[in-house]
């Protein structure tokens, strides 16, 4: 009887073991999130799913003398939890360039200002005494009539700072120039997983917001350009009209054309020639509003149509220093990206009215715009203008939390940046420029206990640690993915994904389970030897045995990582044949497998050659037939 028992408990603990090897790990509270029915296990938004949205009216005034900033805001915000908040966490992430703010690395003494003074706060008409100036880059503020579940609240704040004299993401670019991004006090996003994100941004991880409409103007002073996120309302009453004129032409040619000459900015010939020119701008269902200014920056502008089947068109507009020889070419460029990624990968039609690429210093991206660096080699200016393109469809068009999980975007944008620079560049070059630029320093990254898995917090890891999670490793494992796959099963399983959580908070589960259920396939083992675990790419060859003309080549699996490999038979005479193994042979969890290849004439050697997934170590990847 006892005997029948432990029969038993041993195969009850086999078949656990089995049915729960591929579950994928899950902290305690997304496991809630999925219990509570927020999110589902198919991958699509929970039955019970929510989340929270603001409507914010904001003028803001830019001072040029002052490098100042200051304005007033109208939230309306509407509380979709079942949760009744009694706080309301209040987020700025420019309070970055107060001396006594945590930041993940030094910065110069001309990085620092005063921060946010915030000289009213109101929620429903009713005065709250705040005191921003001991703030950080979130702060809570307590509510004096809670928030119900389903209410709306309204918030009026006056504030003001100073514009940072070292630029990155955002401050001054020159004495003439401003890029004004996180340029307003924001409710930092309440969401189902984690309540308030009260995670301070340290200039490291990126950003988090909710999906908000704006309305925006910008007083700026006369001759200055104001360029922003969001469809302009008043070109009119801002513009000369030729100047007008040209830039409505702009919204429906595909030519490049100069809006404004850097003469006709010198000679006050763009704008209005009133002391202050107010410029209105409006968007919908936006993650973010960023604004930029200049009274010397060349403008140019043309459109490109990114969705085929309707002929829609969105702007394409440039503004930099007309020393800058690279950004001549930055309306052209964006032309070819939005074409390119509505219409290949990911093949979602470009979701907004315009892009706009502003010359700065931080290589970064802002809904609609694009912050970038100029550099001498136009190759690597295209490249970082791609990249940061791409990244209009990850975290802009799917809302993903870039704060804690940076591999939803950047790891996107990093696969984006090399597929489209197979098309402009050839596959060739474009495997080289990714393998030198986003792989080697990871393979041959002497820190390794610094790589931890995907899935860890990017808050939690730093230096290598965070670059290779956030770009290199998962950009190697959706290519990991869409070779296993195949083009057309990936793409039709990415645009279930992104079909489904466009304009919401996908978290990573939310991910791995749509696309498993758009491609029709388990692939949590996927996802676990990728995401959660502490795998590298390392392949060698164990042995091969030889048969007549049957070679039969042992790979072993040293790194862990399930990926795509090519068997390279190389002949006496020079010539190779080619067999490419896919990711899925590894799909069991192997730690060797066998490859058979059928030799058609004297063979010289065998190569694993792994393309763009470099091996760590390249010496055990070689077999040379006895005698060669």
């Amino acid at each position: 009887m006892q005997l029948n028992v432990l029969k038993l408990s041993v195969l009850f603990l086999l078949v656990s073991l089995g049915a729960g090897a591929q579950d994928l790990y899950m902290p305690r509270n997304i496991k809630d999130a999925y219990a509570n029915g927020t999110r589902a296990f198919d991958g699509k938004p929970g039955k019970n799913y929510w989340q929270n949205q603001g409507k914010y009216n904001i003028a803001v005034t830019v001072d040029a003398d002052t490098k100042t900033v200051s304005g007033n805001e109208n939230i309306i915000y509407t509380n979709n939890s079942k949760d009744t908040l009694k706080t309301v966490a209040i987020r700025f992430v420019n309070n970055i360039h107060r001396p006594e703010a945590p930041r993940s690395g030094q910065v110069d003494a001309d990085f620092l200002s005063a921060g946010l003074k915030i000289s009213s706060f109101k929620v429903d008409g009713v005065v709250i005494e705040v005191n921003s100036s001991g703030w950080g880059t979130v702060a809570d503020v307590k509510l004096q009539t809670p928030l119900l579940p389903g209410g709306k609240a309204t918030f009026d704040i006056e504030w003001s700072y100073p514009l940072s004299k070292q630029s990155g993401r955002e401050g001054q670019i020159d004495p003439a120039t401003f890029f004004a991004a996180y340029a307003y006090p924001r409710i930092s996003v309440y969401d189902d997983y984690n309540g308030w994100d009260r995670i301070p941004h340290t200039d490291r991880t990126e950003f988090y917001n909710d999906f908000n409409d704006y309305k925006v103007s910008v007083k700026a002073p006369k001759n200055y350009v104001v360029w922003a996120t969001g469809d302009l309302l008043n070109a009119d009453e801002v513009l000369d009209a030729k100047i007008a004129a040209r830039y409505r032409r702009s919204l429906v040619s595909d030519q490049v054309m100069h809006i404004a000459t850097a003469e006709e900015m010198k000679t006050g010939a763009v704008t209005r020639q009133n002391a202050w020119n107010t410029w209105r701008f409006e968007a919908s269902h936006i993650t973010d509003f960023t604004f930029s200014l200049s009274s010397s920056y060349v403008w140019d502008a043309a459109s490109v149509v990114v969705d085929r089947k309707t002929g829609r068109r969105s702007s394409v507009q440039a503004a930099y220093a007309a020393t800058a020889k690279d950004f001549t070419h930055a309306v052209e460029w964006g032309q070819q990206a939005l074409s390119w990624f509505s219409s290949n990968w990911p093949g979602v039609p470009y979701p907004f009215s315009k892009m706009t690429a502003f010359q700065g210093f931080a290589d970064m991206e802002y809904p609609m715009m694009v912050n970038d660096s100029s550099t001498p080699d136009l190759e690597f200016s295209q490249f970082v203008l791609n990249h940061e393109v791409a990244h209009t469809y990850f975290p802009f068009y799917m809302g993903t939390n870039e704060t804690r999980y940076a591999f939803m975007d950047e790891g996107w944008a990093t696969t984006l940046e090399y597929l489209i620079g197979i098309d402009q560049l050839g596959k060739g070059k474009a495997s080289e420029n990714y393998k030198n630029f986003r792989v080697k320093r990871w393979i041959s990254d002497a820190s390794t206990e610094q790589d931890q898995p995907i899935i860890a917090m990017s808050t939690q890891v730093s230096g290598p640690g965070y670059g290779n999670n956030a770009y290199g490793k998962p950009s190697l494992a959706y290519l990991a993915l869409k070779d296993m796959l195949g083009n057309d099963l990936f793409g039709k399983a990415l645009r279930v994904y992104m079909d489904r959580w466009n304009g919401k908070h996908p978290i990573p589960w939310d991910f791995f389970y749509s696309i498993n259920d758009g491609s029709g396939q388990n692939l949590n083992w996927f996802w676990n030897n990728w995401f959660f675990s502490n795998n590298y790419i390392d392949l060698g060859i164990e042995k091969v045995t030889v048969k007549g003309n049957d070679y039969t080549v042992a790979v072993k699996n040293i790194g862990g990582f399930a990926v795509p490999f090519d068997v390279r038979v190389i002949y006496s005479d020079g010539k190779e044949q080619v067999t490419h193994i896919s990711p899925v042979i590894w799909k069991s969890g192997e730690k060797q497998v066998a490859v058979e290849v059928k030799a058609s004439q004297a063979v010289k050697s065998i190569v694993l050659d792994g393309g763009i997934f470099m091996d760590a170590t390249p010496v055990d990847n070689n077999w040379k037939m006895a005698g060669q």
